[in-house]
């Protein structure tokens, strides 16, 4: 399964990434990409975390979303499709939201890899805390809605991202609180800034839609920009897995 990944880094790079314990909190329209990709790439240990079920609208941009898996636990359809990449791999599946009342219940210390790719602006604010406060290396992704533009896709440390609404969000809530990141940490974002063209079809037909992670509000999304966040954090994962273990 993995020959032309170790025909391009070694089998030392093989084996740090098949013993590395990973753990990735969202699997919505940037979380399902990089789980994929992280299998595919030889991740073995993988615990992915959701509370949300699949819905109509999730399958425009989200890799377990079909018309088959609608009303399904995301992170159970999305495990069967883990399995049925690499059936040797340990994926446990957390039908669990990230919250100040299911915090403790995670050991982000017991992980090589924590992945944030959470909506939520509350949960997000306390799982950078939370894991930047251990050594595991942290990766967080910004906000992938409102993006079109595929070369517009970055990598910059949280404090220095740029045109990203939801950084500045989180920026402006660690100063309010006075309560601050541990410590530096990766992102991936977009600068581009678009605005909805459109009407959203539950909110047009049955008042506001049914959000999941509790966002306050519906935005339109791609499934190539959310792939490329997805991605773009694995990648960035598999590098550090390789270069520190």
């Amino acid at each position: 399964m993995l020959s032309r990944t170790e025909l391009l880094l070694g089998h030392e790079a093989i084996e740090r990434i098949q013993s590395a314990k990973v753990i990735l909190f969202g699997v919505g329209g940037v979380g399902s990409w990089a789980a994929e990709s992280l299998v595919r790439s030889g991740i073995r240990n993988l615990t992915i975390v959701d509370s949300d079920v699949v819905c109509v609208t999730n399958i425009n941009r989200q890799l377990m979303a079909t018309s088959k898996t609608i009303g399904q636990v995301k992170v159970d359809v999305l495990r069967e499709r883990l399995l049925s990449i690499n059936p040797q791999a340990q994926i446990q599946a957390v039908n669990m939201i990230y919250d100040a009342s299911t915090a403790d219940s995670f050991r982000l210390e017991d992980y090589d890899c924590v992945l944030d790719c959470i909506d939520s602006l509350a949960s997000k604010a306390l799982l950078i805390r939370r894991a930047t406060a251990t050594s595991s290396l942290f990766l967080s992704s910004m906000g992938a809605a409102l993006k079109m533009d595929p070369t517009r896709v970055k990598v910059a440390e949280f404090w220095k991202v740029e045109g990203c609404p939801l950084a500045a969000r989180l920026r402006a809530r660690f100063r309010k609180e006075k309560d601050f990141p541990a410590r530096k940490f990766q992102c991936v974002f977009s600068d581009e800034q678009m605005t909805n063209q459109g009407i959203c079809q539950e909110e047009s037909i049955e008042g506001p839609a049914p959000m999941s992670f509790h966002k306050m509000q519906t935005n339109g999304a791609i499934a190539h920009i959310t792939a490329i966040f997805g991605f773009t954090l694995a990648g960035l994962a598999l590098k550090q897995i390789i270069a520190t273990r």
